[in-house]
């Protein structure tokens, strides 16, 4: 009995030690902000200012209403002493390699229950004292809600066009904890106009990251901005940033695009195909083991697929000719430059009919088994019905005991789908890039992509360009094409796969040597329908 005694005291001795302990890891370190917060005068002006739409500034203050209200507060902790012990801490910090269509950075985690003292001072400051300021100035409740992390872009990172649009989303916010910055260094807080429709449209004002600068803007249907590619390789961007939360903005319906227009194939015979491709993609037993591959992977790469004399001659009519490029957007989509049909030379247009021919459909039947000529043998037909939908199956197909076309494969033989086809000629270059997006993924269907580059001798996946197939709603990666010359890449993909186009990235134009070079590639990009 005695024994237990001490032994209960000590226990709690080491309660109590570890509970001191656990207070001094947790303690808040105070800071004091800007003057213009603790200053009601100021306050009702900008709140003034912001609901009218009109430009304010005071001191180390500015308010900003084009092309979006933002409010910009230099020298935001009035202590140089506690700005840089909080750089400090947050360097110690765990980062993550963040990469999608959209962005590239490394990520802290969730700071929400942090302890470190003046991470924790900063974010009691944020979603206390400074919350209510802001509440009052928009005039609405800012929900408690603590949404913040940290942020490191380094050279070549990027977050592309977007509107920060999220349930619960009200103020965004960004504290800058950078060296000194130039514009040339890259990493700018861009901010886009918008057209009638509310899609984004062109940066018109570039906010260089400073020293102890934070920046905030309210979460609209026009907020679209982007963190432009950091080209600095020896600076690190570092930032906190986050969300207020409260009552989201209406937003109108979103704009309906019109689809890209589909059509049939050209009506041009096996000519073209012994004109232009390689003779032993032509050979019958080898497009039988090519689709026998297909159908176990839903992609293939066939190389050296034009005769070369001809993919030479498209490769420099595309670098040489005076082809009218125009860009392909909005930036919350797309930015890409694609060809003008009818400014393309002879052999490039030339290369273009091949691809819509009707001897092009039926070859690509024969690669994959799709149903894209209606002389694609029946019993494949039957086998890819199986393959897309085995539920419509009844009894007396899955036995085989029936020899009789069903009323389906009747309908099919009197009305035969016509197969159909979109594509474009496109220029990638530093800059270039393609998003998912909502109305992509709501329109996706089964449907065969095709790519077939021109000019990537030195391209190498570092500098981006590369196509990534991806399950919708998720980030895991199915499928990365890259491309490579003269090397035709078919996928097939279902409506639950999206694909984007990675970012080309300032490594595109650098050699080893430091000097700056300009590369760029070509590929005819089609889509396929049975």
């Amino acid at each position: 009995m005695a024994t237990k005694r001490p032994q209960d005291e000590c226990s709690s001795t080491d309660k109590k030690k570890k509970k001191k302990k656990s207070e001094k890891e947790s303690r808040e370190e105070p800071v004091e902000l800007c003057a213009a917060v603790e200053d009601d005068q100021v306050k009702r002006a900008v709140a003034e200012a912001w609901s009218r739409r009109t430009p304010y500034s005071h001191g180390d203050l500015e308010l900003d209403c084009h092309p979006f209200p933002h409010c910009i507060f230099r020298n935001f902790i009035s202590s140089q002493a506690f700005t840089e012990n909080l750089q400090n801490e947050l360097l110690e910090l765990n980062f993550h390699e963040k990469s999608n269509d959209l962005y590239k950075f490394k990520q802290s985690d969730d700071l929400k229950k942090r302890t470190e003292p003046y991470i924790a001072g900063l974010r009691a400051a944020l979603f206390g004292r400074f919350r209510s300021w802001l509440g009052e100035v928009l005039g609405v409740e800012l929900e408690p809600t603590v949404d913040i992390s940290c942020a490191k872009y380094e050279y070549t990172d990027v977050l592309l066009c977007h509107d920060d649009e999220l349930e619960g989303r009200r103020v965004a916010f960004i504290l800058y904890l950078v060296p000194p910055w130039q514009s040339s260094d890259g990493g700018t807080l861009d901010l886009y106009t918008t057209d009638s429709y509310l899609q984004p449209q062109s940066i018109v004002k570039s906010l260089v990251p400073s020293w102890n600068t934070l920046v905030l803007f309210e979460v609209s249907p026009v907020s679209f901005h982007q963190v432009s590619e950091v080209l600095s390789q020896d600076k690190c961007r570092l930032s906190l940033s986050g969300w207020f939360h409260g009552p989201s903005l209406e937003r109108p319906p979103r704009h309906a695009v019109a689809p890209v227009q589909r059509n049939p194939h050209l009506p041009r015979d096996e000519t073209v195909l012994l004109e232009w491709i390689n003779p032993i993609y032509l050979d019958i037993s080898y497009q039988e083991q090519i689709q026998e591959e297909f159908e176990d992977s839903s992609e293939i790469q066939l190389k050296g697929f034009l005769k070369e004399e001809k993919f030479k001659e498209v490769s420099e009519a595309l670098r040489l000719s005076q082809i009218e490029w125009k860009k392909r957007g909005p930036p919350n989509k797309r930015c890409y430059e694609a060809a003008a049909l009818d400014s393309l030379p002879q052999c490039v247009s030339a290369c273009w009919e091949l691809l819509h021919s009707e001897a092009f459909f039926l070859l690509l039947s024969n690669f994959t088994g799709l149903r894209l000529h209606y002389l694609c043998p029946a019993d494949d037909e039957e086998d890819d019905d199986e393959e897309k939908d085995k539920k419509q199956q009844d009894d007396g197909e899955a036995t085989g005991s029936s020899n009789e076309p069903s009323s389906a494969d009747a309908s099919r033989e009197k009305e035969p789908s016509t197969p159909l086809c979109c594509g474009e000629v496109r220029r990638w270059s530093r800059g270039g890039y393609t998003l998912l997006h909502d109305g992509e993924a709501a329109r996706a269907e089964y449907a065969l992509d095709l790519f077939l580059p021109f000019g990537c001798a030195g391209w190498q996946s570092e500098f981006g360009g590369f196509t990534c197939y991806v399950a919708n709603e998720e980030d895991e990666e199915l499928l990365t094409v890259y491309p490579e010359d003269n090397s035709l890449a078919l996928v097939y993909r279902d409506k639950e796969t999206l694909k984007f186009v990675k970012h080309v990235n300032h490594k595109s134009t650098s050699e080893p040597d430091g000097s700056s070079t300009c590369r760029e590639f070509y590929d005819f990009s089609f889509v396929y329908y049975e």
